[in-house]
């Protein structure tokens, strides 16, 4: 014996719910059960809840959350219910929910129990005790639903999918007011083709849609003759759908009528006093849902034109060089801020790359986010440097601050601003930066490092603030990134555990092929944003929990990996070395730790700890040195070449004395005079080389300690 025959002999069906599709699958004895012809039938979500008594798919609809949550089973009893209202029968559904892409689905049982005894409230009789709370339970659960629509969509969505305490329509439109016109914005249970009953309709028309508009008052036709008789002009469409009775109610909001509602049935409807209060209230409740998806959907466009307006495209075909940007708003209010960037063209030839981020998230930051960046273009296309732009943008806003915020009693705003100055054939970049994060590079390897730039106070606090200029090149197949700290903070983090979650994602990611360089750009750019929106921030959430969330503006510029793929004499170019560059000025003693710091990064992956730990004591010695025994500024190089395994790293410390240094014997305790005997001790070769006006102090370290044939003096070591 089969089980479904097995099953039917004990009066229980099988079904499928797929929450998903919002469809459900019934065999023989689960339609019989629901009071459907006995045979295997597929019907949608809402035809089978209007066989369900509403308190109690209230109730059970709660179960099964709980279940779901759980990874339970699902267990209740449910009151079978006919088109008027009777209660047929009780059954017990036990289901086993599983979760599917984009929802759930119930597998289970449907079971008869036992009639209940006689002179009970539920014995085939009509449900007219219980309608009030059938009532109340439906309209909660209505009203929830088309509460959390958040578009025009999804409100029809929903109320095509309501089911109502014993009367269940199998055919919906809603009409909304176009100037002098009814038009019908959406539609459920007619086929599709048949455009004519649903085309535009003249506020004038004789129509019962047209007329409930005009009127303000509900329509509602219990049976064809009477749909006939008042609109005969009209009967002829309607009546190749085969209904037998129509309501239609007034769409009214705040007041005003912005459309109608048409709920028509296949089974007579007399529409009680009970009914039609139903129907009234589904309406308004309607009416309120799509009067607010209108007004954020309308919110919304008008911040999206507002920010395409202000937000430029990137310029794609840069001669060896590609770019690709992102701007997400907060998601909150008119989703407009005050992040931005920009790309410009200079009359040098180069290139001017822009990211700044305004201070606040309202429509007042996006309008001086505006200004600013108009500035901002003017001064850089007349020529200026980029500290010269980034001087004059701080004194326009500075002005804005003085003489429109504070004389109309608002609060001042600063902004921050990265500026680059970009030459495509060369990969130079001259960076000005005012109180903004600092760029990070992804080496050929996909190595990432944070490049520590001079900087200024940000724009608009103080208005004649100097910005001092930090030059660095952009190699063949680097990739640089610049973004607002909103990518870097979102999610509770803040500027340390931030990036070590973009390194993450800009180090996993894998450069595409030769020609590809574009596309994958913008995948990288994607998969940041996603880092930060998507999924996977859920399980990166930082230690500052409660921090706001922010715009997120990035920019994203490579140097082709082809740019310089031919040397000398047409040979194959050597391969791309990882390289850190770094200054550290006389006055800034303390950018010794950060020197320290770059060289770990670079040696992140070296395979003996031992030699990272000697390099960064050795370029700390002699950054050190350079600050102490000289008048100038040090200059830090630092490149690995070579395959992993097989390493070298060389590091020089350049600077403007042409005094070489010299051995001494310091003391026991003496505090200084062991840098080149550190050298002698733990660099695997070592010199000092003669440069223009000055000099430049190097060591290098070989990943493959026992190749080394020791440590190498300046004397038995010729000059690079």
């Amino acid at each position: 014996m089969r089980t479904e025959d097995l099953l039917a002999a004990i009066a229980t069906g099988l079904w499928r719910w797929d929450h998903a599709s919002e469809r459900v699958t019934l065999d023989a004895e689960a339609a019989r059960l629901l009071g459907l012809p006995a045979t295997p039938v597929e019907l949608t979500q809402a035809a089978v809840r209007s066989r369900f008594h509403p308190v109690d798919f209230a109730e059970v609809n709660g179960i099964v959350q709980l279940a779901v949550a759980e990874q339970t089973l699902a267990e209740a009893r449910l009151r079978i219910v006919d088109e008027r209202g009777r209660v047929q029968r009780t059954v017990r559904t036990r289901s086993r929910p599983r979760i599917v892409d984009g929802g759930f689905e119930l597998v289970g049982t449907l079971q008869e129990v036992p009639e209940p005894q006689p002179g009970t409230s539920a014995a085939h009789t009509p449900i007219t005790g219980d309608w009030r709370r059938s009532r109340e339970a439906f309209l909660l659960d209505a009203g929830r639903a088309l509460a959390e629509a958040r578009s025009t969509a999804e409100v029809l969505r929903v109320a095509a999918g309501l089911s109502m305490p014993g009367f269940m329509p199998d055919g919906l439109a809603v009409f909304a007011i176009e100037g002098d016109r009814l038009s019908v914005i959406g539609r459920h249970g007619h086929p599709s083709g048949d455009e004519r009953p649903f085309g535009g309709l003249a506020l004038t028309a004789e129509h019962p849609a047209a007329e409930v508009v005009r009127t303000g008052r509900a329509s509602y036709l219990p049976t064809p003759e009477d749909y006939r008789r008042r609109y005969p002009a009209t009967w002829p469409p309607a009546a190749r759908f085969h209904r037998t009775s129509w309501a239609f109610l007034p769409l009214v909001n705040a007041g005003r009528t912005i459309g109608a509602w048409m709920a028509a049935f296949a089974q007579p409807v007399a529409f009680t006093p009970d009914e039609r209060s139903v129907l009234s209230t589904v309406a308004r409740m309607l009416a309120q849902a799509l009067a607010r998806a209108g007004m954020q959907e309308e919110q919304q466009e008008l911040a999206l034109g507002l920010q395409r307006s202000m937000m430029p495209t990137v310029q794609p075909d840069i001669p060896g060089m590609t770019v690709a940007a992102r701007y997400v708003p907060t998601g909150g209010g008119l989703e407009v801020g005050g992040d931005w960037y920009d790309m410009i063209p200079l009359p040098s030839g180069r290139i001017a790359l822009v990211i700044g981020d305004v201070q606040g998230h309202d429509v007042r930051a996006a309008g001086l986010m505006g200004q600013l960046r108009i500035a901002l273009r003017a001064y850089a296309s007349e020529g200026h440097h980029p500290d010269a732009v980034l001087s004059r943008a701080s004194r326009f806003l500075a002005g804005i601050n003085e003489t429109e915020l504070r004389g109309h009693g608002e609060d001042q705003r600063f902004a921050t601003c990265l500026y680059i100055e970009v030459d495509p054939a060369t990969g130079l970049l001259d960076i000005a930066r005012a109180g903004h994060p600092d760029p990070a590079i992804r080496m050929s390897d996909g190595t990432t490092l944070v490049r520590p730039t001079a900087g200024g106070l940000p724009l608009g606090i103080v208005p004649d603030t100097d910005y001092p200029t930090t030059r660095l090149v952009l190699e063949p197949g680097e990739t640089m990134m610049v973004c607002t700290d909103g990518l870097i903070e979102t999610g509770g983090h803040d500027l340390e555990t931030g990036w070590a979650r973009l390194r993450g994602v800009l180090e996993e990611w894998e450069d595409g092929e030769d020609g590809e360089d574009g596309e994958n750009l913008e995948r990288l750019a994607d998969a940041l944003v996603q880092a930060v929106h998507g999924p996977p921030s859920h399980h990166t959430t930082g230690p500052l929990v409660d921090r706001r969330e922010d715009d997120i503006a990035v920019l994203l510029l490579r140097r082709d990996a082809a740019a310089c793929a031919v040397g000398a004499g047409g040979l194959p170019a050597p391969r791309p070395v990882r390289r850190t560059v770094l200054s550290i000025a006389q006055a800034e003693p303390e950018r010794i730790a950060e020197a320290r710091r770059q060289v770990r990064e670079v040696l992140h992956d070296w395979a003996d700890p031992d030699q990272v730990d000697s390099a960064v004591l050795m370029v700390s010695e002699m950054v050190t040195n350079v600050l102490l025994h000289t008048d100038g500024d040090a200059v830090l190089v630092a490149e690995i070449t070579g395959e992993r395994g097989a390493r070298r790293i060389r590091v020089d410390v350049a600077d403007s004395s042409d005094e070489l240094p010299h051995r001494r014997s310091p003391g026991e305790l003496a505090s200084s005079g062991r840098g080149l005997m550190l050298l002698e001790l733990l660099a695997g070769a070592w010199g000092v080389d003669p440069r223009g006006d000055g000099k430049s102090t190097w060591f290098e370290l070989y990943e493959e300690a026992g190749d080394a044939a020791g440590p190498v003096s300046p004397e038995s070591e010729p000059a690079a």
